[in-house]
Formats: C-alpha cells, sequence, structure tokens
C-alpha cells in the first residue's frame, strides 16, 4: 500500500490490516463482504481482523460527515494576531458567534486559528470585519476552504 505506514497507531500491522483500515478511512460503511472479496479473506476472517484493530486502539471510532440540507456553508479558517494576551476574552466573545466552529491557541506567529462554517460569504465577510475591530486584534487573516478530501 502506497502513503500507508508500516505502523499505525504505534501497532504494527500487516499488509491486509493497511488494506482494511485504508478501505474503511475511504468509507466507514464499506460491508465486510465487499471487504473481504477485495482483500480476499472470508468475511469472518475481516471481522475478526477488524475486531483486532479496534481494540489495540488502531481504529478508534467510525465518523459521519455531515452537511445540513438545504445549507452549503462557506468554510474558512480565521487566524487571529493581537498584542496583549487576551485568549480568555477573546474566546468569550468568539463564543457569542454560532458559526464558530472550533477555537485553539496555537504556536508561533498566529496567537488563535478559528474554524468557521457562515451560510455565504457576505456572513463571513461580517464576522472577519466585527472581530477585527476588538481591542488588540492587530490583525485577521482568512482561508476559505475551496476542497477538502477525507483521510
Amino acid at each position: 500500500m502506497v502513503g500507508l505506514p508500516p505502523q499505525i497507531a504505534g501497532a504494527p500491522v500487516d499488509r491486509v490490516d493497511q488494506q482494511i483500515v485504508s478501505l474503511l478511512r475511504a468509507e466507514a460503511r464499506t460491508p465486510i463482504s465487499q471487504i473481504a472479496r477485495q482483500v480476499n479473506l472470508s468475511r469472518s476472517a475481516v471481522s475478526e481482523r477488524i475486531q483486532q484493530l479496534e481494540q489495540r486502539g488502531v481504529i478508534r471510532g467510525y465518523h459521519a460527515q455531515v452537511q445540513l440540507p438545504g445549507r452549503a456553508p462557506v468554510q474558512a479558517y480565521l487566524e487571529l494576531f493581537y498584542k496583549d494576551s487576551r485568549c480568555q476574552e477573546y474566546v468569550g466573545r468568539l463564543r457569542g458567534f454560532a458559526e464558530v466552529r472550533r477555537i485553539s491557541s496555537i504556536s508561533g506567529e498566529t496567537d488563535m486559528l478559528l474554524y468557521v462554517e457562515a451560510e455565504h460569504m457576505a456572513r463571513l465577510g461580517e464576522l472577519r470585519e466585527a472581530i477585527g475591530t476588538w481591542p488588540g486584534i492587530q490583525r485577521v487573516k482568512t482561508h476559505v476552504i475551496v476542497q477538502e478530501w477525507p483521510v
């Protein structure tokens, strides 16, 4: 398998386990019978391997990618740069915006990173403008997500 390490989550895995993990990462709801055909094993052997991968912590969960019906949100990351250490003050204010989905204080030149989902570009602009007027905010840098790929 190209791109998969010989160890996943610190636990050694063989080529078949790597194939199973790859198939589940691409589509977590893939039927075991389909995986079995693709890795050339019986359904019971694949089920047992998946159970072992879960027990060893290689597979730690299954996730749904959700898109609310009738809504195509604009997704973006906002980098905040500010003068004084005001993380807690800003976190409190940011929680007031329903569009802010994740707030992270990070290392490096950027002081805070936000993940935002807005209904349209104009709303994203409004959020950016509002945050930019707060005391101490020096700069807000916006990164609109154009396309994403599942990992």
